[in-house]
This record gives C-alpha cells, sequence and structure tokens, in this order.
C-alpha cells in the first residue's frame, strides 16, 4: 500500500507516552519506522522558548508487537520536556539518501517551517469524557411538540408539522413557527440513544423573535415556548439517567436587538451597557453582525461584557455539560480590536474542568486552537469541506461551498487526503481529537442532498464513524432527510412521515455509529495512512493492543492486498485482499502474524 513503508508518528497514546502533560513534565515520544524505509538513526528536535535542541532516539526492542501485529518496523523512542504550554517537535530521520524531516504535515525531503510540528500541549486538559462522546443536534423547533401548538407570539408565523414545508429563503424563513419544545425531546430519547449517541446538543433555548433564537432577549432564562426552565432541568435530569450529557449554544459575539442589555443602552448614552456596543459617537448607529440589525455585535473591550456573560456560562452549568460557542471566530474581533483567545481562555477557565468547550469556525479555525481556550472546533474546513468534494453527487447543484461561491467542486482521494492531512498538522492531535467532526448542521444543506445516494451518504457517515475527531450528527440525517441550505435542512423530524424514513440509512447510522462506540481504536486509536487514489482511502487506527483497517471506496477499483491477514468487523470478507467492489465501506481487524 502507497503509505505503509513510510516512517509514522502522530500524538495518540501509542506515540506519545503523556496524552495529559504538565508543564515541565518527562514525555516518551515513539516514532515508528518500517524496515523497508532504511532508518538508520533518529532525533527529535523540540522547541525550547523559541530555539531548537536535538535529543537523540533510539530504538525500543519492547514496542515490537505494539499494534497488535507486524514484526517489521523498528520503534525509535526519545524523551523530551514539555518546557513551553505548547512545545513543538518533528523527527530528523537519517537513511541511505540523505536527511529528512516528519512532522505532522508528513515525511520532507526539503526544510520546511515550523507550523506543521507536532505539539505538546500544557494547558488544562478537556473533559476526560470527551474523546468517547458522539454529538446529536437539535433545532429544539423542529425535534418534537410534547402536545398541541401553544399560543404563538406576534413574530411567529405557525405552521403544521407534516403538512407545511419548510421556507427554504426569503420571507418568513425565520418567523415559520413548529412548535417543538424540550418536553418533545425527552418523549425520543430512546430514538437518540439507539443510535449509540451520548450526549446532545441544543442550538439556543433563550427567548428571542425568531424560531433559531440567536437573537435572544436574555440569556437568563429558558423561553416559555420551549417549556421554561422546568422544562431544561427535566431534560438534563431525563438524559443523566441515561448516563448521557447537555451541551447549550451560546453567542458570545452577539445578543438580540430587544435584549435588555442592549435595550437599556439605547435608552441612555449615559447607560452602563453602553459600553458593551460598538456605537458610533457621530450617527449613534451599532455595529451588527454582518449588517443584520437585529444582531448587536458586544464589545469585549467592556469589562461589562466579560463580568457579564461568564456570569450566564456559569449559570447554566449544572443542567449542562457545557457549550458551543456561536460564531466564536468573530467573537472579540473587531477592526483593530482582536481580544478573541484572550476571551476564550477567559470563559474556558470560568467553566472549569470538566465543562466542554466548542467553537463554531466553518472555515480554518488551526489559529484559534491550542490556546488555552476552545477545548476543539466545528470541523467544517477539516472534514466536512474534503468529504463533502469527495463524495458528491455528480449531479449537485449547489450555489456555494459552505460560504465559497461557485458551488461544491468535484476532488479525488489524493486531495480529499490532503486536504484532511493539511488541516490536520497545523492542531494538535488534542485538539484534532476534541473537534466535531460533522456532515452537515442546520447551518448548511442535508449530507443526503451532497451525496444524492444512500450509498453515498452511508459511505460519508462510515468516515465521520471511523476517523479521529467527534462524530456530531444533526437530528434528521439518519432518516435520509434533504435540504439545499441550513434553513432548508431544518425539516421537522418525520416521526409521523413513513414516507420520509428511509430505515436503511437509519439502521447503517445505528450499526456504524455502534461500531464507534464498541471498538476503542476508534476512539482513542492513531491514524495511520496506508492508501489514497481517486476512489479509495485506506487508513488504520491503532492503539497498543490492536490495528482496525478501514477502506472506503466511492467506486469499483482494483483489489488491493493487505499484507497481513484480516478479521471482517463491517461489511469485510476474513482474508488479505481488499476488494474492488463500490461504493463501499469496509472494517478489519488487523490479525498477529
Amino acid at each position: 500500500m502507497r503509505y505503509l513503508g513510510e516512517p509514522h508518528h502522530d500524538g495518540s497514546a501509542l506515540y506519545v507516552s503523556d496524552q495529559r502533560p504538565e508543564l515541565g513534565s518527562r514525555v516518551t515520544l515513539w516514532l515508528r519506522a518500517p524496515l523497508a524505509a532504511g532508518v538508520t538513526g533518529v532525533h527529535v528536535r523540540a522547541v525550547h522558548d523559541g530555539e531548537p535542541r536535538y535529543f537523540e532516539a533510539s530504538p525500543d526492542p519492547t514496542r515490537r508487537d505494539a499494534g497488535g501485529y507486524g514484526r517489521t518496523d523498528v520503534w525509535w523512542r526519545a524523551e523530551i520536556t514539555a518546557v513551553n504550554p505548547v512545545t513543538p517537535y518533528r523527527f530528523l530521520l537519517r537513511t541511505g539518501n540523505g536527511h529528512s524531516w516528519l512532522t505532522a504535515a508528513g515525511l520532507s525531503s526539503h526544510d520546511l517551517t515550523d507550523a506543521g510540528d507536532f505539539r505538546l500541549v500544557c494547558h488544562q486538559a478537556p473533559p476526560s469524557w470527551m474523546p468517547d462522546a458522539i454529538v446529536y443536534q437539535i433545532f429544539p423547533d423542529r425535534f418534537d411538540r410534547s402536545g398541541p401548538m401553544p399560543d404563538v407570539p406576534d413574530w411567529a408565523m405557525p405552521r403544521d408539522w407534516d403538512r407545511d414545508p419548510v421556507i427554504a429563503t426569503g420571507h418568513g424563513t425565520s418567523q415559520q413557527f413548529y412548535g417543538g419544545d424540550l418536553d418533545g425531546i425527552v418523549r425520543r430519547l430512546d430514538h437518540v440513544q439507539s443510535l449509540g449517541v451520548d450526549t446532545v446538543y441544543l442550538t439556543p433555548f433563550f427567548p428571542a423573535r425568531s424560531n433559531h433564537r440567536y437573537d435572544a432577549s436574555n440569556f437568563g432564562h429558558v423561553d416559555p415556548l420551549l417549556g421554561g426552565d422546568d422544562a431544561l432541568h427535566r431534560l438534563s435530569g431525563a438524559l443523566r439517567d441515561r448516563g448521557m450529557r447537555l451541551l447549550g449554544d451560546i453567542t458570545t459575539n452577539h445578543c438580540g436587538d430587544a435584549h435588555e442589555w442592549f435595550t437599556a443602552a439605547v435608552s441612555d448614552v449615559n447607560a452602563p451597557e453602553r459600553e458593551m456596543f460598538y456605537f458610533d459617537p457621530e450617527t449613534g448607529d451599532y455595529e451588527s453582525w454582518w449588517g443584520f440589525k437585529t444582531l448587536p455585535k458586544l464589545n469585549w473591550g467592556s469589562e461589562l461584557v466579560r463580568s457579564s456573560m461568564t456570569a450566564v456560562l456559569k449559570r447554566w452549568l449544572g443542567p449542562l455539560d457545557g457549550w458551543r460557542v456561536d460564531v466564536a471566530n468573530m467573537t472579540g474581533r473587531r477592526g483593530g480590536d482582536d481580544y478573541a483567545h484572550e476571551v476564550a481562555a477567559l470563559l474556558r477557565a470560568q467553566l472549569g474542568p470538566e465543562a466542554a468547550f466548542i467553537a463554531e469556525h466553518n472555515h480554518d479555525a488551526t489559529r484559534d486552537l491550542d490556546r488555552d481556550g476552545w477545548h476543539g472546533t466545528m470541523n467544517y474546513g477539516g472534514f466536512t469541506r474534503p468529504v463533502w468534494a469527495w463524495l458528491r453527487d455528480p449531479d449537485l447543484d449547489l450555489e456555494h461551498f459552505l460560504g465559497a461561491p461557485g458551488g461544491v467542486p468535484e476532488r479525488d482521494g489524493r486531495a480529499t487526503l490532503a486536504a484532511f492531512r493539511s488541516f490536520a498538522s497545523q492542531m494538535s492531535w488534542r485538539s484534532l481529537v476534541h473537534s466535531w467532526q460533522l456532515l452537515d448542521s442546520h447551518d448548511s444543506p442535508r449530507i443526503r442532498t451532497v451525496t444524492g445516494s444512500r450509498e453515498r451518504h452511508l459511505l460519508a457517515l462510515g468516515l465521520q464513524a471511523t476517523l479521529p475527531g467527534t462524530p456530531m450528527v444533526f437530528a434528521g440525517s439518519e432518516f435520509g432527510l434533504t435540504g439545499v441550505n441550513g434553513e432548508h435542512s431544518r425539516t421537522p423530524m418525520p416521526w409521523n412521515r413513513p414516507h420520509d424514513q428511509d430505515l436503511e440509512t437509519l439502521a447503517g447510522y445505528r450499526e456504524l455509529l455502534g461500531l464507534r462506540r464498541a471498538e476503542p481504536a476508534l476512539r482513542h486509536g492513531g491514524l495511520r495512512w496506508l492508501h489514497a487514489d481517486a476512489d479509495c482511502l485506506v487508513f488504520a487506527r491503532e492503539t497498543y493492543e490492536e490495528s482496525i483497517l478501514v477502506c472506503a471506496r466511492r467506486a469499483p477499483g482494483e483489489p488491493l492486498a493487505l499484507g497481513t491477514h484480516a478479521t471482517g468487523l463491517y461489511d469485510a470478507p476474513d482474508g488479505d485482499v481488499i476488494p474492488g467492489e463500490g461504493p463501499s465501506l469496509r472494517v478489519w481487524r488487523l490479525t498477529r502474524r
């Protein structure tokens, strides 16, 4: 296989002795070098206080059986000190052909910048439960209603759950109201848990003047239309009874124009709340998110913003186990102001060590990670976009590619792998595995629309279930729901619409997410890419005890020799050859030899 003969290292426990190092601690690193690579010497280059230092590695004979199979590799071992909060390192390899570097970006025969170096991170580690999580996103208005449609406020446009289609664009998108509530979610927890999910993430539940509630009028209570504060406690309690967790959604970048902070600020130019926003001193106009005047932007240069928002996030811990932060990439940034990293670190520290803290970025989050703030990101750039481009329906016709004009491009497997590795190399292993790998969300087209078929949809799900990172499923995609944009994708769940339930897709979600739940290597193992061609990606997830091999094919191709015997785990025959049929996803457990 293409990459099987390359030296390898990643930040997983198979290669790094301490996944939660403290500042100043000694950490053991291993490098795996196949005999065929001809590596005769290894040094680790670690950057201490901005200056590179070199540490010689030596072969470690105790590691010959690591990964549960194969005795044709040399494992090189070295120790370094975690001198700084983030300590970058790489490997210098000596072979008969000279020297080469191994970084998180891959093997290179030329000098390259430190940007792709591996990283030891000593900031406070994320909660220990997060690497095992499978997250399920719920847009409350569209999940389930516990009773009759309530009396609706003047802004809302009542819609029939099963008869009125979602308005995708134009007037009424944020006013259409289907009446889902939090007690409705409690009614459906058997379904949620049957998917292998253990963490529910709710889009905002605060009072607002829209169905999405990102324009909160206060952060102190749950919207009565959702059942009020007591309903959130009932939902949280029901989840805890099942050993599950609950995450909220907070807008740290803005609030609604009906929010008590903003109404106080606009009512009196001398009000203390005035400093919480960006007002033009001449015109009195104010800054808002993307020019939407219903979403006034918060000024994080204000101590009142900092103390008030910190109190909000802490107030809801108890029923909540953490937060997803909306528009995290813009929080604290405006013109010459850039408080983004300072704010992320401030809020995370106030939340304490057991609360999850995930940032929304729909492009490149890497410069905002590994800074003692966000535990991870919604990984649109490093996962969603590559998967869409590889598995898109040839007849797909969308106006843009998650914001980029021109629709979704079609890219082959090599380009897909290059995108995966490019983003992963710019963040620590810790940030990668705590980031949410999503196929779609309430802000995007549905994965079924992008792929155009059940086969490619389930192939995308297979990548989500088997690659590093936290799977995040948008409610309804397990039924094969479709949608051409975020608004259109917010379809009410088809509990009473059998014609909208693709039960084969639902079974695929239960099986593939169940496989991830059952196999420790798929949650905690390292990642070694083994092969890529236009239509096929092959990789291994490895712990010290075992290796699991995954082959994803978007189209038929030539069979591939494994070089070892393998036992099928998912749609895979026992043997030593990867079949060429496709589209397909096959998973094996590699056997000792």
